[in-house]
C-alpha cells in the first residue's frame, strides 16, 4: 500500500501580507504551520499504513521554507517527504496548483490512496484535492469522516461522507483521492525521537523541470484566476448595548429593528 498525503504550509497568523505588484500572498519570512485539516489527512494515512502495511509519502508545493511542514509530517510518522518548489510556481491559483501536484504525484509512481485536508484555511476553496483527482483521472471522495472498509483484493474502498443533513456511505474503486474532515480522527503528536530524525532527514526537492510541468500551466501564466485588488475590510465599530429589564430590552430592540427597517 502506498498512500500520498498532499499538505500545505499556511500562515500561523491572520495578519497576512500581499505583494502589491502581483496581489499574491507573501509567504517568505512568515511564521507558518501545517494546514490544520491536513494533519487529519496525515493521521488517516498513518492509520491506514498501521492496518495494512506499506508506506506514506507526504508532498507539498511551496517556497523552500515549506520543508519545515514536511519535517513535522515526518516526525508524526510519515516514511518519506517531497518538496515541490520553484520560482516558476509563484502565484499559482488552485488550477495551476492541482496541475503541479498531479505531475509530482505521477513522478512518485504507482499509488493506492491520496489523502488531502478538506480545505486550506488561507484560501478556503476546497478545490485543489478534487482538481488533483480530476487530472489523475481517479475517483474523488470528499468530506470523508470515516473509512469503513478497504478490500485490496477487489481494489475497492468504502467511506462515510459527512453531509449537512447526515452521513452518506460511498464505495469506490482504487486508486482514489480522499479529502477528510476533522471528525475522522485525532492527529497524533510528533515524538521526540522522530523529531530528532526529521531534523536530519534529507528531503528531495523537485522543480518544474523535474516533474515535467509545462511552463504555460504553472505560476501566474497558468492561473486563469486573477486577483484584481486586495484590501483589508474596515474595522467594525462597537454596537449599542441595551440594559434594563428583559421585557423593556426586548421592546426597545424590536423598536430599533423596525426603525432600521431590518424587520
Amino acid at each position: 500500500m502506498h498512500a500520498v498525503v498532499c499538505i500545505k504550509q499556511v500562515p500561523e497568523t491572520t495578519d497576512v501580507r500581499f505583494d502589491p505588484e502581483t496581489n499574491t500572498m507573501v509567504r517568505e519570512g512568515v511564521s507558518s504551520i501545517i494546514n490544520p485539516f491536513d494533519e487529519y489527512a496525515i493521521e488517516e494515512a498513518l492509520l491506514t499504513r498501521e492496518r495494512f502495511g506499506g508506506k506514506v509519502t507526504v508532498l507539498t508545493m511551496g517556497p523552500p521554507q515549506a520543508a519545515e511542514a514536511l519535517r513535522t509530517a515526518l516526525a508524526m510518522g510519515a516514511d518519506q517527504a517531497v518538496l515541490v518548489t520553484d520560482k516558476a510556481f509563484a502565484g499559482s491559483d488552485t488550477l495551476a496548483t492541482s496541475y503541479t501536484l498531479s505531475m509530482a504525484i505521477r513522478k512518485l509512481g504507482p499509488l493506492d490512496l491520496i489523502f488531502c485536508g478538506r480545505q486550506a484555511m488561507d484560501g478556503d476553496t476546497g478545490q485543489v484535492g478534487p482538481g488533483v483527482a480530476h487530472r489523475l483521472g481517479i475517483p474523488q471522495l470528499t468530506y470523508v469522516c470515516k473509512v469503513k472498509k478497504i478490500d485490496w483484493e477487489s481494489r475497492r474502498i468504502e467511506v462515510e461522507r459527512l453531509l449537512e443533513n447526515g452521513v452518506q456511505v460511498v464505495e469506490s474503486p482504487l486508486p482514489a483521492l480522499l479529502t477528510v474532515v476533522k471528525d475522522i480522527n485525532q492527529p497524533r503528536l510528533p515524538s521526540l525521537l522522530r523529531m530528532k530524525r526529521a531534523k536530519q532527514a534529507e528531503i528531495p526537492t523537485w522543480g518544474a523541470i523535474d516533474i515535467g510541468a509545462s511552463p504555460s500551466r504553472i505560476g501566474l501564466e497558468g492561473s486563469p484566476t486573477q486577483v484584481i485588488r486586495t484590501f483589508s475590510p474596515p474595522k467594525r465599530t462597537g454596537g449599542q448595548k441595551l440594559t434594563g429589564e428583559p421585557e423593556e430590552v426586548v421592546k426597545e430592540l424590536v423598536d430599533k429593528l423596525f426603525a432600521s427597517k431590518v424587520i
